[in-house]
């Protein structure tokens, strides 16, 4: 018999409750990852992120469709791709939450299910450049492009014929692919990369007595 995916008020789904339960797994290996329970729902993460007005999803309206049960909205949103890893938002948080931190492991929950935007593929450059890493240990930008245009669609690929021939006329694009030195060894090492896991070290904060609201947590 199928179990199928019923939506019920008041409680998540199947498929809902397995991302959500994967996304924690990636958010335990954070140090005090927990604290995303914290979140006071400020927007001090949102104002001080310098790429939030390209984002679909806040991350303050990140955290907050986590706490509403819809972890497939942001799997699918194009802000965990766009996210430059500047930390602002980390460093401002007064809730110290780990929030760049998280991004990077909602990143990785869609990467372990292959759920991705389909408007904004930025996933796709990653995929041509680990393959292009693999073939030749560096990066050879007319083979990248060429594998980003084969996933994404040809069509943009003759968008980028002007800036291709700018750079390739001021000489920053190789037109002959070179390989370095023992590349099956970098070939060794990613495969051996790839088998690795990293340790989980869960860290419990002990009760404090007397104490209330998150002071009781430490």
């Amino acid at each position: 018999m199928e179990i199928k995916d019923i939506k019920i008020p008041g409680k998540l789904s199947l498929k809902e409750t397995e991302l959500r339960l994967a996304f924690l797994d990636h958010v335990n290996i954070i140090p005090e990852g927990e604290k995303i329970k914290t979140c006071i729902q400020c927007g001090t993460c949102t104002g001080s992120c310098p790429l939030s007005y390209a984002m679909d999803i806040t991350p303050r309206e990140l955290i907050a469709l986590f706490r509403a049960g819809d972890m497939e909205t942001i799997l699918r949103s194009r802000t965990i791709w766009i996210c430059a890893s500047c930390y602002a938002c980390q460093s401002r948080c007064p809730a110290a939450i780990k929030i760049t931190d998280i991004i990077y492991a909602i990143k990785r929950t869609a990467m372990d299910r292959r759920i991705y935007t389909k408007k904004f593929p930025v996933h796709s450059v990653r995929d041509a450049f680990i393959k292009n890493l693999y073939r030749y240990g560096r990066l050879y930008e007319p083979r990248l492009m060429f594998d980003h245009i084969l996933r994404t669609g040809f069509w943009k690929g003759f968008k980028l014929l002007p800036l291709t021939y700018k750079l390739a006329k001021r000489g920053r694009i190789e037109l002959k692919p070179t390989k370095i030195k023992n590349v099956s060894g970098l070939r060794k090492i990613m495969k051996k990369a790839q088998k690795l896991d990293l340790p989980k070290v869960y860290d419990k904060k002990p009760y404090i007595d007397g104490a209330v609201g998150y002071r009781a947590v430490g």
